[in-house]
């Protein structure tokens, strides 16, 4: 990252920002598209009262709990993060990490549930072996990752947003940011 100046940092996070690329079902969408395709399948799930499920590993989990707070506050869905260390930890000594977050998975998510998965490599097994599974219950999947362009997880979601970039500050605040944005427009919506 350029952070010779405070405007350079932020001229090339603009750059990633208006870079991230979308799509839905196979097809490419802007990403204004895709947020407004993303809202109304929240606005379904909320009148559902289904549930939101969403996942991370490292600096992708703090992003997944503190969009938690949002998606339930002024969002008013049934958000919530699988990562609670001693279930977390359990999970990974009986079944191995990899294997984590799809026990968990398997375990809560229901058929018109949905899941956020955030990894910022796009690699993590255990995020890609919980998006298997939420597929297995029926639930929805949206993915948000960056790094290599066509990373495995950026092609697995319903709705897939790609943040150009090989660094971890700049793509976890870009999915913060897009994540915050959802949540604003979510809590106008009824």
């Amino acid at each position: 990252m350029n952070s010779a100046t405070l405007s350079g940092a932020c001229e090339r996070f603009a750059g990633v920002m208006t870079g991230i690329r979308s799509s839905h079902a196979g097809r490419v969408l802007s990403a204004d598209e895709a947020i407004a395709t993303l809202l109304d399948m929240l606005v379904t799930l909320r009148h559902a009262d289904g549930s939101l499920f969403i996942i991370g590993n490292g600096g992708s989990a703090a992003v997944a709990a503190h969009i938690q707070n949002d998606l339930v506050n002024k969002g008013k869905l049934r958000a919530h993060v699988l990562h609670e260390p001693s279930l977390m930890t359990c999970m990974s000594n009986d079944f191995g990490y990899d294997q984590a977050y799809a026990r968990l998975v398997r375990q809560y998510a229901r058929k018109g549930d949905m899941l956020v998965a955030i990894s910022s490599s796009g690699k993590s097994s255990n995020i890609l072996q919980a998006v298997a599974a939420a597929r297995e219950a029926g639930a929805s999947v949206i993915s948000l990752s960056g790094f290599a362009e066509g990373n495995p997880l950026s092609e697995l979601g319903d709705i897939n947003f790609w943040s150009p970039s090989g660094d971890y500050g700049e793509v976890e605040v870009s999915h913060l940011f897009l994540l915050h944005y959802v949540a604003d427009c979510l809590a106008e919506r009824t």
